[in-house]
């Protein structure tokens, strides 16, 4: 039997994430439909392990799925390879790793980035006017890699406190992305940050390190980094020096 789907208005709180569809469900962690993009809506959800994900044409839709998948910063996994990209990276002196710089601009190039398997994107209109006013608002962040002077990839998040949620990258160039998502992890794990959740189970995540959690577990580590201080979000070239000196991540 389908459960029924809760719906919400503007001024409703979304309901206990506990409420979500399970495993044999149409939409497995689908929360609830409706209400708003507001600043404080988004702040309310993702402080509660919720996060908006709907397509054109339909509802806001509240997801929090169970398991969750989450990149421990100890975890990540520098592939020798990748380790290769990052010290030609840090080398060339037309390379660059900016934060905040422009927004909009890596959030729309998100939203455009060709997607294996999709038509179409979940960053719609909407969502990217919202994630710019979270922007403002000092809790969605862009680490950006430029090279000679061309944004060539990045990435977005959110941040409240020490909880770090990844949503979405791009890449114009060979590794650029991942470039970008190792910088979040320096950035982060040097200050003390220790997850980034990434929502769903991704083979391109679990090769990075990324694990799946029990929800009960994540939402215990999220009311717990909340309120911590957040991370000072610039990057400094020594946060590479982090990234490349941690001991090799646990199996």
């Amino acid at each position: 039997m389908n459960q029924p789907l809760t719906w919400i208005q503007a001024s409703d709180a979304l309901p206990d994430v506990r409420s979500a569809w399970t495993a044999n469900s149409p939409a497995p962690g689908l929360l609830a439909a409706g209400g708003d993009l507001s600043v404080q809506r988004l702040l309310e959800a993702y402080s509660h392990g919720v996060f908006p994900w709907f397509s054109e044409g339909q509802p806001i839709l509240w997801w929090a799925p169970h398991p969750r998948m989450v990149l421990d910063m100890v975890r990540f996994r520098l592939h020798r390879s990748l380790r290769k990209t990052l010290q030609r990276f840090r080398e060339h002196p037309g390379s660059e790793i900016r934060v905040d710089h422009q927004f909009r601009r890596v959030i729309t190039a998100c939203a455009t980035a060709p997607r294996n398997g999709q038509n179409g994107t979940w960053i719609v209109p909407a969502m990217i006017e919202a994630y710019v006013a979270l922007h403002a608002a000092g809790h969605a962040h862009s680490v950006e890699t430029w090279i000679d002077g061309e944004l060539v990839g990045g990435l977005y998040c959110v941040c409240i406190g020490k909880a770090v949620f990844g949503e979405s990258m791009f890449s114009r160039r060979t590794d650029a992305s991942k470039t970008a998502l190792a910088a979040l992890v320096a950035l982060c794990g040097a200050q003390g940050a220790q997850w980034i959740d990434c929502q769903q189970n991704t083979p391109h995540l679990a090769s990075l390190g990324a694990r799946e959690l029990d929800r009960e577990v994540f939402l215990q580590r999220v009311a717990h980094a909340c309120p911590q201080p957040p991370p000072h979000w610039a990057f400094n070239d020594l946060y590479w020096d982090w990234l490349f000196a941690r001991p090799a991540p646990p199996e």
